[in-house]
Formats: C-alpha cells, structure tokens, sequence
C-alpha cells in the first residue's frame, strides 16, 4: 500500500511548486525540504526519492500546469516563435533565390532554432541522468546546502550587474524609446480603456520584440552554453531559471534579456519532462492520487501565473535586485540543513 497524498498536502505542495519554479529559487529543492521539515505523514507521503511514490505522479502534473501557465503568460511571444519555426521548414524545403537554404531568415526563425539546440543538452542529460540525481541528491541536508549555494550564484550575479548597470540602464531607456515611437504610430481608436490596454500590449511586443533581436546575435554556441546549465537544476536547490539567468548576465546580457531567455527555455524543458512522466500519472502510481493530483495542478498553474508576472515586473526596475530571493535562499537553505542536522 502506497502513501496517500491529502488535498491539503496538494494545495500547499502545489501553490508552492507554482510559485518556486518562477522565483530563482529552486522549485525542487522545496518539493524536498518542506515534506523533511513539517515531517510525520508529509515525509512519508511526499518523499520525491522514492521510486515508487505516487508523489512522483502528482510532480508531473504540477509541471505541466506551470509550464502551461508559462506559456499563456509569453503566449505572443510563443506564437512568433512558433511561427518563425515552420517558416523556417518551408524555407528549408523550398528556399527563396539568392538565400541559404539553411540560414534562419528573420529574428522569429533564429530564436526558434536558439531554443531548440539550447534545450538539447538539458533533455539528453534529464533522460539519463534525472533518476539517479533524484534519487542519490534528493537527500534534505544536502538540499539545503545546494539551496544556499543557489543563493551565493545569485548573489554572483548580482555583482556581476553592478559592473554594468549604466550599460542596462541605458538599453532599457532606448527600448522604451523606441517603443514610444512605435506606438506613436498606432492608429488610434474606440474607447480610451480600449486605447489604453491596446497601447499597453503594443509597447510590450516591441520590448519583447527588441530583447528578441539582441538575444540573437549572441550566437548558437553562447545560446547552447546558457541552456545547457539547466542540467545543474537537475540538482534540488539549484534554480533553473537562476543559473541560466546569471550565466547570461556574466556573458554579457542584460538582467532583462538573461531572464527573458531563461524563461523561454525553461517552459519547453518543463513541459517536455512532465509530458514524459505522464504514464507515471496515468500508471498504477496515479490510482487514489488524481483528485488531489488536479487540485494542486490548478493551485500550481495560478501561482506560477501570478509569480511570473511579479518577477517580471521586479526585475524590469533597474533599482531592485536579485538580493532578496539570495538571501532567502541561504537562510533557508542553511537554517534547514542544521535544523535537519540537529533534530
């Protein structure tokens, strides 16, 4: 007989899965810390160790609902990207005069390609190493000390910034700028709420639009260099969207831009690790589990939502840094690892 997850254990299991996996803060090294600390039945019945778990199925459904929420939130962005894709294939088989065939043609066309070679590494790595990481890491102690750890990498990247936040400062300001005088552009009409919120959407496609461009011209090395640091995620504690975030600030782009790119290569890898995982759910491990795996699902999707769009905001403000979510970070990563040590 298989431990028993609770609707309770769902709902706070799930709302906190949704809001670390957009916070640098380590979704997975929470899914293991808060089961060891609240202890009793919750370290029984949410031990992500444990082969034959049906917290494993519960995690799948969880992934799926925020990547879902991922891609809803940057669906604009995604329907580019995508676009972009297939454009790309239909050049490739039928490729305009005086084109190489084998060259993305526009920023839409290279930022798909980007994504797919940079989720590469992270996928054959999740493929063969992801058991054996869950099973020999997922340990609380040492979760607490790679939580820390993930608070000294964002701490780094805070200090790499500081070097050059004029430099940041000054990009934003253009953006902004040159979203200005695209909106200024817009043929304007209907009510002023309408004008309004259709002014708000244009200005954030152009940003997205610019980031998109600079993004592209780091090349297809540095792209598959950021995206192969998802595979230190594989480690509880370990941000993906951190460590990927604060390569690509040390590499030389903004907060804005590192982020930007964290973001659009996490919700595929997220997705592509919960579709793969979905037997487990709709296996034996699911049975007396898929109420509460539905309830925590949705409290997932909602929170990831909401927290993707504050982290947005936050670090799209040049005065505010990464400081917070680092010091969190250590407190809790090395309060729980003694606290685990001692009791």
């Amino acid at each position: 007989m298989y431990p028993h997850i609770t609707y309770p254990e769902a709902i706070v299991v799930g709302l906190i899965q949704g809001v670390t996996e957009l916070f640098p803060i380590s979704s997975l090294g929470h899914n293991v810390l808060i089961p060891a600390l609240i202890g009793g039945s919750w370290a029984k019945d949410l031990d992500v160790s444990e082969s034959e778990s049906p917290y494993l199925a519960f995690i799948v459904g969880m992934h799926v609902a925020t990547a879902i929420a991922m891609i809803i939130y940057f669906w604009r962005d995604w329907l580019r990207i995508v676009k972009g894709f297939f454009a790309s294939i239909a050049h490739v088989i039928r490729p305009a005069p005086g084109t190489n065939r084998w060259a993305p043609q526009d920023t839409d066309q290279t930022m798909a390609w980007m994504i797919i070679l940079a989720t590469i590494p992270v996928g054959i790595a999740g493929l063969a190493l992801e058991h054996d990481f869950r099973v020999y890491f997922s340990r609380p102690i040492l979760t607490g000390l790679f939580l820390a750890l993930n608070g000294v990498i964002l701490l780094a990247g805070d200090q790499a910034r500081k070097r050059r936040i004029a430099l940041d400062q000054r990009q934003s300001a253009t953006d902004r700028a040159a979203a200005d005088e695209e909106l200024a552009m817009v043929p304007k009409g209907g009510g002023r709420h309408a004008a309004g919120q259709r002014a708000l959407k244009e200005q954030e496609a152009s940003l997205s639009i610019q980031s998109d461009r600079r993004l592209t011209q780091m090349g297809w090395l540095s792209a598959v260099g950021l995206g192969a640091m998802q595979i230190f995620a594989l480690l509880p504690g370990i941000s993906r969207d951190g460590i990927v975030m604060v390569t690509g600030m040390f590499r030389g782009l903004s907060r804005q831009d590192a982020a930007r790119f964290s973001f659009l290569l996490s919700a595929p890898v997220i997705l592509a690790a919960g579709v793969l995982k979905i037997p487990d759910l709709t296996g034996p491990l699911g049975n007396g589990v898929r109420g509460q795996v539905l309830v925590g699902s949705i409290v997932s999707g909602v929170g990831a939502y909401l927290a993707l769009r504050f982290f947005v905001r936050w670090i799209s403000d040049s005065s505010r840094t990464l400081a917070p979510f680092a010091i969190y970070c250590l407190v809790v990563g090395i309060g729980s690892a003694i606290y685990l040590a001692v009791r």
